[in-house]
């Protein structure tokens, strides 16, 4: 009976150790199954974060442009005003140099004793 007692509790132990392997062994593998999980969508997120960016950077070299653009655009439309300025300012000029002319003309026909 003695050798029985310690036969059943050998393969007890035995049991045992059995299933605390395949617990160990299970906890590793479901271990293992969450730390591929967790690459996963770690690589995920740095793809998105990398593509954003991309992004994010077209949008501002975008938005440069257009300010180049602008800035472009403002500058020719200054440079019309001030042409069209320009060209007001010598048309008010002719005009003041022939009202002149004028006026001395009239004024030496005033001036002209009439002959006849």
């Amino acid at each position: 009976m003695l050798k029985s007692v310690k036969s059943k509790a050998e393969i007890q132990f035995a049991a045992t150790q059995k299933k605390d392997k395949q617990i160990l062994l299970d906890k590793e593998i479901a271990q293992q199954e969450s730390a591929g999980k967790i690459n996963k969508l770690r690589a995920l997120r740095m793809a998105k974060e990398a593509a954003d960016k991309e992004v994010a950077e077209a949008e501002a070299a975008e938005k440069e442009a257009a300010k180049v653009r602008k800035a472009a655009a403002k500058k020719a439309t200054a440079k019309k005003v001030a042409a069209k300025k320009v060209a007001a300012k010598k048309v008010t000029a002719k005009k003041a140099a022939a009202k002149k002319v004028t006026t001395k003309k009239a004024a030496a026909k005033k001036a002209a004793p009439k002959n006849k």
